[in-house]
């Protein structure tokens, strides 16, 4: 079969991983975006979906999904602090405990305490 006349044939072009990865990460940023936008209108669901979606993106772009987004490990919500998460600080710890399914996370804050301290003694010193 040859191709009709005045139709051209294309081949399908290969991007660049450094190109596939900057378009991952824009429609990343676009997603987890609404995902926020939808907890905050108590569309728990439709966060939840962005959120999955934005997950498939990265493991297809073989990047990581920002440090600065929380969200729920097993629910896969985003987590707002006071909106659907509960925060707490005891002892050395941070922690987080998600209010749909109760999941929780402690996270060190050490080097906050220390850098504090270390701030403090260095004033008394000069006093």
């Amino acid at each position: 079969m040859s191709p009709a006349v005045g139709v051209a044939i294309s081949m399908a072009k290969h991007l660049t991983r450094s190109a596939v990865r900057k378009i991952g990460a824009e429609r990343v940023g676009i997603l987890l975006g609404l995902s926020q936008e939808a907890v905050r209108e108590g569309k728990d669901d439709r966060a939840v979906r962005y959120v999955e979606l934005a997950r498939a993106i990265c493991g297809k772009a073989q990047m990581e999904i920002p440090r600065e987004f929380r969200f729920c490990k097993d629910c896969l919500l985003p987590l707002v602090p006071g909106t659907n998460c509960t925060v707490r600080l005891t002892g050395h710890k941070i922690v987080s405990e998600c209010r749909r399914c109760g999941a929780v996370w402690r996270m060190p804050y050490l080097k906050e305490q220390r850098g504090s301290c270390g701030t403090a003694s260095a004033e008394d010193e000069e006093e």
